[in-house]
């Protein structure tokens, strides 16, 4: 069931339960009966930014994954499907613009939205050519992220405009 799909048969907003609340086993009995929670996979290797995100999504109503690394996120994209994965550009090892572009290869049904304290214009974006839908600057505001998400995940399965969200760092 798609976002637009849930949004229908449900009306619009978050529903009244939370991922956060949820305990993981009850959240694959949520998706085995079709009830749609749109799968995040935060990469970040800073562990207090990846927690904060994560557990702030969650109570957005996201059903969230997070890891620190590149090899921790393909990993994780090969066992499991992501509908967005918001991954920070400052990564060790395999940075994040050469991630989004492997997960673009080898999952492509996934979004990605890169995020870093280091700004990027829409056109820089562009120039990289990495399939990313949108660039988020850090620090963010959970709420704004959220809200850029769902909106991201109602649109349509084309082509994505870049759009940025929150205050440069």
């Amino acid at each position: 069931m798609t976002f637009a799909e849930y949004e229908s048969r449900h009306g619009a907003g978050t529903p009244a339960w939370t991922p956060g609340s949820v305990p993981k086993t009850c959240l694959r009995s949520l998706r085995k009966r079709e009830c749609f929670l749109p799968r995040l996979l935060v990469v970040d290797d800073e562990p207090s930014h990846a927690r904060v995100t994560t557990i702030g999504l969650r109570i957005e109503g996201f059903d969230v994954e997070m890891t620190k690394s590149a090899e921790g996120a393909l990993e994780l994209l090969g066992r499991d499907a992501f509908d967005v994965a918001v991954i920070d550009l400052m990564l060790p090892g395999t940075n994040g613009i050469q991630l989004a572009r492997m997960i673009r290869e080898r999952h492509p049904q996934t979004r990605i939205v890169l995020t870093s304290a280091y700004h990027l214009s829409e056109r820089q974006l562009l120039r990289v050519d990495c399939g990313a839908i949108g660039f988020v600057p850090k620090p963010f505001d959970i709420a704004e992220l959220a809200h850029f998400l769902r909106g991201k995940l109602r649109g349509s399965d084309g082509p994505h405009p870049i759009h940025e969200s929150g205050a440069a760092a």
